[in-house]
């Protein structure tokens, strides 16, 4: 039974309509005597086009429906009369989804910005009335062609989410009662590991009224990147952003050493996309409002060298300076950037 709530990859079938017959008539009207060809020609049968929409945010409503079929076209009548256009079949899917082939596997399109279209499957082309072929020779042509089928195409849609800060860590750090605190996104919150199934996104707003969007990552755990765990089914989130932030828990309830889970974390992120490995980043010390925590602390610093953000997502404590560091660390992307929309290819 098909139950869940986020899917961020599909298999998708794509139907165009067919085009429209030409139309093989003659004039027939009362005192016009020997009336010649009047077939008009067939529509052109709708296509199936995707586009990208800032308000989806998962690929289930394709999951529930996944065949989708563009409109056929009408034929072509007399008196010249054009057939009608089949209606194309407008599919949304969130922004962030990658398009491929569904045997070679091979990356067709990715459609990133809001209101860019990828045409999946192009409606056949109408058929010609025989109007086409009147000449002095032929004066009662017979001839007309039947309209082109439409396209047929399968695709395996995989959405990666776009985030500009991708908050990682080990079940239990804390990392969606942090986006909780940073942000206007509400994920479920509670003491046991992988409470949250899937990717969330939250926005931070900033006082000069700019924004950034946080993604909490969830389920990674050592060896995440060989399907170990959550994580392999959604490392592939974290490649869009532009920056990381790592959560670590301090105190160490789960009976991990923090410094231990760092590195792997690190490890995990190489393994997967050794471009993660440059990404800035800042590292979040969680939950110093415990004694054990307090404890870790400088040996954490020693061990892996860096001067982690000390915070309580629990309390509040620390939450200030951590939000100046993420505005600091997303500050390339408030920069203005020449437009540029890239042409997507059609199929």
């Amino acid at each position: 039974m098909k139950s869940r709530s986020f899917i961020d990859t599909v298999i998708l079938h794509t139907y165009a309509g067919n085009g429209g017959n030409g139309s093989a008539s003659f004039r027939r009207e009362k005192f016009v005597p020997r009336g010649g060809p009047d077939g008009g020609d067939g529509g052109h049968g709708g296509s199936v086009i995707l586009r990208a929409d800032k308000d989806v945010t998962s690929l289930i409503h394709i999951f529930f429906s996944p065949h989708q079929r563009a409109e056929h076209a009408g034929p072509g009548l007399g008196k010249q009369q054009h057939g009608r256009n089949g209606k194309d079949c407008i599919v949304k899917v969130p922004c962030g989804t990658e398009v491929r082939d569904i045997e070679t596997k091979e990356l067709l399109v990715d459609i990133v910005e809001h209101g860019s279209e990828f045409v999946a499957a192009s409606g056949g082309k109408g058929g010609l009335g025989n109007v086409h072929w009147k000449s002095s020779t032929n004066q009662a042509p017979q001839e007309h062609t039947e309209g082109k089928r439409g396209e047929n195409a399968d695709f395996r849609l995989i959405l990666k989410l776009i985030a500009d800060i991708g908050l990682v860590g080990f079940p239990n750090a804390g990392k969606s009662s942090l986006l909780r605190k940073l942000s206007d996104a509400h994920p479920k919150v509670a003491s046991y590991p992988f409470t949250t199934l899937n990717p969330i996104v939250g926005t931070m707003k900033f006082e000069d009224f700019t924004s950034l969007t946080v993604a909490d990552i969830p389920g990674l755990i050592k060896g995440a990147h060989e399907g170990v765990g959550l994580g392999h089914a959604f490392l592939r989130h974290i490649e869009r952003a532009f920056a990381l932030t790592f959560v670590i828990d301090m105190a160490g309830v789960d009976g991990r050493d923090p410094w231990v889970d760092f590195a792997n974390l690190r490890e995990e992120l190489t393994l997967h996309d050794q471009s993660l490995a440059e990404r800035p980043f800042i590292v979040v010390a969680n939950k110093m409002d415990l004694e054990a925590a307090r404890e870790n602390i400088s040996r954490f610093k020693e061990e892996t060298g860096t001067q982690p953000l000390e915070i309580s997502a629990e309390t509040g404590e620390g939450l200030p300076p951590l939000r100046r560091a993420i505005y600091d660390l997303g500050t390339p992307l408030r920069k203005p950037a020449a437009p540029w929309t890239p042409e997507l290819p059609s199929r």
